[in-house]
């Protein structure tokens, strides 16, 4: 491993072959020197799982030109903990997750493997980003998302980071002419409403399948949302600190029994 050259870890949920991660190794793999740790096979809604009570397979493979890469039996998270641990023996410099296909925008966050696999990178205290794209095609354009993905790796690398920097990055589905650039966001109040079809299998089994359409509660003109709707990449700081200090603060003041 090359000290003079950041060390940048790249891993997904779409899995290693996905064409998703193949376009972000191309847009940065210039940029320093990467290391690839992804998923055996698909591990989309994972998040933040991580593989209990089961081996851990972690195989070398030659699936990128010139590029080091790994494929992990376990999950998104179980990547990045596994090259941090086992393959890196030292923080990486920055984490890309990603790119993925489909929108992890919104609540869609708390769910997705992709984000999951940032946040555990964030979590380590390496700066990280976790990108998707809006198109779910296998065969998506990722030309617009190159670009970006390259664009905010050459921002991640270039001065000292905060120690917990987590970006959820959303690629809109546009034209190259009808793209408007990106857009510093915040989360929007948006998401699925879910129904379950019943359903009978071909031996007579129930079964269910879920089905559902996205809502959009937010009216807030400053959201991830909002801006992929008007062509503009999001781009939505994040923190895994969950508490809610405003009803922290609205506890004190009402339920005092417990202060």
């Amino acid at each position: 491993m090359n000290e003079n050259k950041p060390v940048i870890l790249i891993t997904n949920d779409d899995g290693i072959t996905a064409p998703g991660i193949h376009a972000l190794v191309d847009a940065v793999k210039d940029l320093g020197h990467i290391v690839v740790v992804a998923p055996d096979s698909p591990q989309s809604g994972m998040g933040h799982a991580i593989t209990i009570g089961t081996p851990l397979r972690l195989d070398k493979v030659d699936e990128f030109d010139g590029v080091e890469s790994w494929q992990c039996s376990g999950t998104p998270v179980d990547c990045v903990k596994l090259a941090r641990d086992k393959i890196l023996h030292r923080k990486p410099d920055i984490c890309l997750s990603g790119i993925n296909h489909g929108a992890n925008h919104s609540i869609n966050l708390i769910y997705s493997g992709t984000m999951s696999a940032a946040m555990e990178a964030a979590i380590e205290g390496i700066p990280s980003a976790g990108l998707s794209s809006l198109d779910y095609n296998f065969d998506a354009d990722f030309t617009i998302a190159k670009k970006v993905a390259r664009s905010i790796a050459l921002r991640m690398l270039e001065g000292e980071m905060p120690e917990h920097l987590l970006l959820n990055v959303n690629i809109p589905k546009v034209k190259e002419s009808d793209y408007k650039g990106m857009k510093l966001c915040r989360q929007a109040y948006a998401k699925w409403e879910e129904n379950f079809d019943h359903r009978i299998d071909p031996r007579g089994k129930d079964y269910y399948w879920m089905v559902g359409r996205f809502v959009n509660m937010d009216t807030g003109t400053d959201t991830d949302v909002q801006a992929l709707h008007e062509g503009y990449t999001s781009v939505v700081p994040v923190k895994f600190d969950l508490t809610d200090h405003s009803i922290k603060g609205w506890m004190q003041d009402t339920w005092k029994e417990l202060t």
